[in-house]
């Protein structure tokens, strides 16, 4: 596959021994001559953060917005990269002083904002293993973590600790000391105190820890942060990042933006918002820190979002589809009610400066006459001075992916990453407007290729190569806490099998086309496990069989379901009404009373709310093998599935849509 922007590094491997097919071994161009190696001086993320300190000691570091009791928000009020590092030592020192030690675990629980880096960091300066919390894997997965990492320690915000104290008696063995992110009422402290857990407010904390404290030396090997991401059998699975994967992700970021953009500098703001505990947000903190660049947090509610920004002015923004998806409309409103002649001269403009991206030109060269006339108002909904925007966590739609290259006047870029590959492993180069819709090429610590997945049809050796995305470099995760047996499934000769299917691209991109497993993201990015979501909803009486579908690009999920004939018929009965099975099936109000009932057994398994259904379509034939919608042993075929009811699925999704308006 001749290509320009990737190169061949090892031929393809036949199929053998009972292993599939695959692909060659591919490289970035800018990493031709061999993956980008971590200077010898390098052991723990603590030095990028140290010599940020040394270098720009009075620069802006963390920043929020000053509330008055009007709870209105004022301007950003910020702590200077000295401030936050002396409360790191102080709180890193004080952390060691209630019996915690470096390889320790030590949980951090809360929204983003300045005490979450200052405990990612004082964990950092003594080695200390960090482990985000987070409630959105379910309902105990707090609980199952602290168990699981054996946290000892915990910093949490104040909103946090209710959650947090409710599951304390079946975790006081573990956890020992809590850490509020601010205050701490003294009847939670009495609290605490009964099950033999110390409970601090921040201040209490920094006042026992001191700034003279000795730091243990570091290795890179050692475990910088152990993340937890959904498994598809319900329990947390945790994702073991050791300082090598971090430091090397971060530098790999530098590396692709000092060759095809720009590196960030002391001069940049970084708008803080997509959730710490993720690692997509938590590489590109940490590669501002490294930088000496100023991180602005966001107030925690999405309704002030664009408020948030216009006051911070951020130069660089990673956001997920949805949010931009929501942007995208929001201008488009607005550009619709501006009256005929201003719509006109943005379809000119639009057009105008598409056909010149798309010859090749750069972003700030392709009508910047028309960007100072048209596009400024776009540049000032995001206060005027991005100049970079990132995309991951779900494929970005590429209409909405267009549309801000055009009108953003800023570069931007779609990558592609798991937590096991310690965030992006791929990343589309800026101003390259070919690789839109794609997820670029393999970043510069990175070797990728496909393997084949016969059952699915996907061949790694095809013409237009197809099949599982694998990945081997310095990046990826070094196994899963406690489950050698998850880790022995996915790292299989040194390749880690991510489960995302691609196709190659003829100028060495990869586009993402399917899932190997049946599971899935949607827009905002939370992971749904369908088998596990199908089997709750088929413990309703009222129903046979049920297929639950959802992509990426949405953020609900919709479903057909086959109803338990004489239920259906019973009910009908009761309420009057008549008509034979296959008319009682589009009948709005059996839909709707099935969709009901399915949600309400959802609810009581514990399915959380973007694992409820929005909308239902009732099937009166069973899925069969004649139409090929099941396998001999009656599982379900998704692609033909969805094949076979891309109408109703589509029709679905415009009547769900419809009733939130």
């Amino acid at each position: 596959m001749s290509t320009s922007y990737t190169v061949v590094v090892e031929a393809d491997t036949p199929q053998s021994g009972g292993r599939p097919s695959a692909g060659p071994v591919y490289r970035s161009i800018y990493a031709k001559d061999g993956l980008l190696q971590l200077p010898d001086e390098l052991q723990s993320p603590w030095q990028f953060f140290s010599d940020s300190v040394k270098r720009n000691p009075g620069n802006p570091m963390l920043g929020r917005r000053q509330t008055n009791g009007d709870s209105k928000a004022g301007s950003y009020v910020w702590l200077t990269y000295q401030e936050a590092y002396d409360a790191a030592i102080r709180m890193g020192s004080a952390i060691r002083k209630r019996g915690v030690n470096s390889g320790d675990r030590c949980g951090i629980y809360g929204s983003n904002c300045p005490e979450w880096i200052i405990s990612m960091e004082a964990c950092n300066s003594q080695a200390i293993t960090y482990v985000p919390l987070y409630d959105t894997l379910g309902a105990n997965a707090v609980e199952f973590i602290i168990n699981h990492a054996e946290v000892s320690i915990a910093f949490v915000q104040e909103n946090k600790l209710a959650s947090i104290f409710s599951c304390l008696p079946r975790c006081s063995n573990q956890l020992k000391t809590i850490v509020s992110f601010t205050n701490v009422s003294s009847v939670l402290k009495k609290e605490a105190e009964e099950l033999g857990v110390s409970c601090f407010s921040w201040e209490e904390f920094c006042q026992l820890g001191s700034l003279d404290c000795e730091l243990p030396s570091k290795q890179k090997t050692d475990i910088c942060t152990i993340m937890y991401t959904s498994g598809t059998t319900g329990e947390p699975k945790g994702v073991i990042l050791n300082n090598t994967a971090v430091m090397a992700e971060v530098l790999s970021v530098e590396h692709l933006l000092l060759l095809t953009d720009k590196v960030a500098t002391e001069e940049d703001s970084y708008f803080s918002f997509l959730p710490l505990a993720h690692v997509y947000d938590q590489i590109m903190e940490t590669y501002c820190i490294y930088k000496g660049s100023s991180i602005g947090f966001w107030r925690g509610d999405i309704r002030f979002l664009l408020d948030d920004i216009q006051e911070l002015k951020p130069t660089i923004f990673s956001g997920v589809p949805r949010v931009y998806d929501r942007i995208y409309s929001g201008i488009l409103n607005k550009v619709s009610s501006g009256g005929s002649l201003r719509k006109m001269l943005f379809d000119y403009a639009y057009i105008y400066k598409l056909g010149y991206l798309k010859k090749g030109l750069l972003q700030e060269k392709a009508a910047p006459l028309l960007d100072k006339l048209v596009f400024d108002k776009i540049k000032e909904a995001f206060g005027g001075r991005v100049r970079l925007f990132l995309s991951g966590a779900a494929p970005l739609p590429r209409h909405v992916e267009e549309f801000l290259r055009v009108t953003s006047c800023a570069t931007l870029s779609q990558g592609y990453g798991l937590t096991e590959s310690c965030g992006g492993c791929f990343t589309s180069i800026a101003n390259v407007f070919t690789m839109m819709g794609t997820v670029g090429v393999p970043v510069t610590t990175i070797e990728a290729r496909l393997e084949s997945v016969p059952d699915m049809g996907y061949d790694a050796l095809a013409t237009t190569p197809r099949g599982e995305i694998c990945l081997r470099g310095s990046t990826l995760f070094s196994g899963y806490h406690k489950r050698q047996d998850l880790t022995g499934e996915v790292l299989i000769d040194g390749w880690f099998h991510t489960g995302d299917i691609g196709e190659w691209q003829p100028d060495g991109s990869m586009k993402i086309i399917d899932r190997k497993k049946n599971i899935f993201k949607l827009s905002q990015g939370e992971y749904v496990a369908v088998e596990n979501i199908e089997n709750i909803f088929l413990q309703c009486s009222l129903i046979t069989s049920i297929w639950v579908y959802g992509n990426s690009f949405e953020s609900f999920l919709v479903g057909v379901a086959v109803p338990d004939q004489k239920a259906l018929e019973d009910w009908a009965q009761n309420h009057n009404m008549t008509g034979d099975f296959k008319s009682l099936c589009e009948n709005l109000k059996a839909r709707k009373y099935i969709l009901d009932e399915l949600n309400s057994n959802g609810q009581k398994h514990h399915l959380r709310g973007f694992e409820l259904l929005k909308a239902i379509h009732l099937e009166p034939y069973p899925f069969d093998m004649e139409r090929d919608l099941i396998t001999p042993t009656f599982k379900l075929k998704r692609p033909q599935l969805l094949k076979y009811y891309k109408e109703q699925i589509d029709e679905l999704y415009e009547e769900a849509k419809n009733a939130k308006k």
